[in-house]
C-alpha cells in the first residue's frame, strides 16, 4: 500500500478527531452494613439524590455530614464492601409512571414483581414532592363509595379526603380497604394499593381475589414485602403517591391506600437509627410527623383549572391494645380528614365491620354525600347513638317504658343491617334502599335474627321486580316525592310477599 496514502489517511483521522470528555462525581464506601452505606467523596450530592454502586445496586442520599454522607441501600447490601466506588446519578429518586403500571405488581422502585414481563416507560415521576398549594385546590364535593353500608352512610368519604383506618391487628382494616377498591369498578377511579412491610402470602391471597372480581383492571399493587430491605418500606408509600400523581395530573380520580403507616414509621425508625440520626419519644427522629404529612397532603381535589383530578387517601395504622393516643397514631390521626375506628370487642361479638361508630368521624366526606344518602343517613347516626346509650342502661333494669323499649329493639335491626360479609360492597341505591326501610320502621316487625335473611331477600326482589326504583334512586341521587312513593310501594309489596311466603 502506498506510504502516502496511509499518511493522508492518518492526517485526515487527526483532523476530525474529536474528543468527548466526561465528568463523573465519584466517591468511596467508607462502611457499609444494614442497608446502609457511609460514603466520602461526594461533597456536592444533594439529599434524596440517586447514588449507584459499582454493583449496579442503587442508594439515596439521606444524611449530608461534614466529610461524608449516609446513604440507604435500595436492594441486596452484601455485594457493597469498603473501598467500592460510588457515582452521584444527578437525579432524585424518581419511579417510572404510566398507564401500562395498571393491572400490576410493583416493587417501590416501578419494576414489575408479578412474572407479567418487564414494565417499559419514559416517563418519571420524582418519588418526593411538594404537596399542592391552596389555590390549586377545590373543596371535597363528590363522593368516593366505598360499597360498605356504614362507612358510606355515616363516616362517608369524599374524593381529595385523607380517610385513616385504625385500630388493632385482625380487627378488619385490610378488609375496608380491599372491599372499597372492589366497589370501584365503573366508578371511573384508579386504585393504587400499597402493601408496605406485608407478608407476600397475603398479599398474593388479596391480588388473587381483586383479579376473582375483576377489580385489577383498574389496579396496580406496589409491594415491600416483609423480607425486603428496610429502604423498600420506607420508599413504597412515595412511589405509590407518585403514580397517583401521574393519574392525578391527567385529571382522573385516585384511590391510594396505604397498608400501613406503622410499619412505614418503624422502616424510618430503623434505618434513622443506625444513621445515628438522635432519636426522639419512642425512639422515633424527631422529623416523623414530617415523614407522613408531606406524604399525606399530597392527596388532594384539584380545581377544574388544574385539571380537576383527585387523589383519595386512605392510610391506615395499627394500634396496639386500642392505644390511640400513642405517638403515631395521634400523628396520623391530626394529619388526616377523619377516622374509621375498628375495635376488637365489636369484631369478636360479630359485629363486622366493627365499626366503633361513636369515636368514628369523617371531617369533610358529609359535603360529598348524595341528598338520598345523607336524608337516610342522619336518621341513622341518631338511632345507633340512642341505642348505645339505652342499651348499657337497659341492662340494669327490666321495667322499660314503651318508647325506649321501641328504641332498642330498632337500634338491634340496625346493628344488624350495618353487619356485611367481606369482599361484597353495596351499591349507592341499594344501600339507600335497605337503610330507607330502616330507619322509617318496615323492619320493626321482623324479627332480629331474621333480619339478615330478610335483607338478602329484600335485595334479591329490588334486583329483580323493582329495578326501576333503584334505577331511580342512581339517576337522581336524591330522595323526591316520587322516589320514596316507588320505593315505599316496592318494600310493602315485598313484604306481603314475605309474610305470605312464610
Amino acid at each position: 500500500m502506498d506510504k502516502n496514502y496511509i499518511i493522508d489517511q492518518l492526517k485526515k483521522q487527526i483532523e476530525n478527531f474529536e474528543t468527548k470528555t466526561q465528568t463523573e462525581k465519584v466517591g468511596t464506601v467508607l462502611e457499609v452494613g444494614d442497608g446502609v452505606a457511609k460514603i466520602s467523596g461526594l461533597t456536592d450530592v444533594m439529599a434524596s439524590e440517586m447514588l449507584e454502586f459499582s454493583n449496579g445496586i442503587y442508594g439515596v442520599a439521606l444524611n449530608l455530614e461534614e466529610g461524608q454522607i449516609g446513604a440507604m441501600i435500595l436492594g441486596e447490601f452484601s455485594g457493597i464492601k469498603e473501598g467500592d466506588s460510588v457515582k452521584s446519578t444527578g437525579k432524585i429518586l424518581s419511579i417510572p409512571v404510566g398507564e401500562n403500571m395498571i393491572g400490576r405488581v410493583i416493587n417501590p422502585l416501578g419494576q414489575a414483581i408479578d412474572g407479567k414481563g418487564e414494565i417499559v416507560s419514559d416517563k418519571f415521576y420524582p418519588i418526593e414532592k411538594i404537596a399542592p398549594g391552596v389555590i390549586t385546590r377545590q373543596s371535597v364535593n363528590q363522593p368516593v363509595q366505598t360499597g360498605i353500608k356504614a362507612i358510606d352512610a355515616m363516616i362517608p368519604v369524599g374524593r381529595g379526603q385523607r380517610e385513616l383506618i385504625i385500630g388493632d391487628r385482625q380487627t378488619g382494616k385490610t378488609a375496608i380497604a380491599i372491599d372499597a377498591i372492589i366497589n370501584q369498578k365503573g366508578q371511573n377511579m384508579k386504585c393504587i394499593y400499597v402493601a408496605i412491610g406485608q407478608k407476600e402470602s397475603k398479599i398474593a391471597r388479596i391480588v388473587a381475589e381483586l383479579e376473582k372480581k375483576g377489580a385489577m383492571e383498574y389496579t396496580t399493587i406496589v409491594l415491600a414485602g416483609a423480607s425486603d430491605p428496610a429502604a423498600f418500606s420506607f420508599v413504597a408509600p412515595y412511589s405509590g403517591c407518585a403514580l397517583g400523581e401521574y393519574f392525578m395530573d391527567k385529571g382522573e380520580d385516585v384511590l391510594v391506600i396505604y397498608d400501613d403507616l406503622s410499619k412505614h414509621a418503624w422502616s424510618y425508625r430503623q434505618i434513622s437509627l443506625i444513621l445515628k440520626r438522635p432519636p426522639g419519644r419512642e425512639a422515633y427522629p424527631g422529623d416523623v410527623f414530617y415523614l407522613h404529612s408531606r406524604l399525606l397532603e399530597r392527596s388532594a381535589k384539584l380545581n377544574k383549572d388544574f385539571g380537576g383530578g383527585s387523589i383519595t387517601a386512605l392510610p391506615i395504622i395499627e394500634t396496639q391494645a386500642g392505644d390511640v393516643s400513642a405517638y403515631i397514631p395521634t400523628n396520623v390521626i391530626s394529619i388526616t380528614d377523619g377516622q374509621i375506628y375498628l375495635e376488637s370487642d365489636l369484631f369478636y361479638k360479630g359485629i363486622r365491620p366493627a365499626l366503633n361508630v361513636g369515636l368514628s368521624v369523617s371531617r369533610v366526606g358529609s359535603a360529598a354525600q348524595t341528598k338520598a344518602m345523607k336524608k337516610v343517613a342522619g336518621k341513622l347516626r341518631l338511632d345507633l347513638a340512642q341505642f348505645r346509650e339505652l342499651e348499657a342502661f337497659a341492662q340494669f333494669g327490666s321495667d322499660l317504658d314503651e318508647n325506649t323499649r321501641r328504641q332498642i329493639e330498632r337500634g338491634r335491626r340496625t346493628v344488624e343491617i350495618l353487619k356485611q360479609d367481606q369482599y361484597a360492597p353495596m351499591l349507592m341505591e341499594n344501600q339507600v334502599a335497605i337503610l330507607y326501610a330502616l330507619t322509617n320502621g318496615f323492619l320493626d316487625d321482623v324479627e332480629v335474627s331474621k333480619i339478615k335473611a330478610w335483607e338478602a331477600d329484600f335485595q334479591r326482589y329490588l334486583d329483580s321486580s323493582a329495578k326501576e326504583v333503584l334505577t331511580l334512586i342512581a339517576q337522581k341521587k336524591e330522595l323526591t316525592e316520587d322516589v320514596v312513593a316507588k320505593l315505599e310501594k316496592a318494600i310493602k309489596d315485598f313484604k306481603d310477599i314475605y309474610q305470605n311466603g312464610n
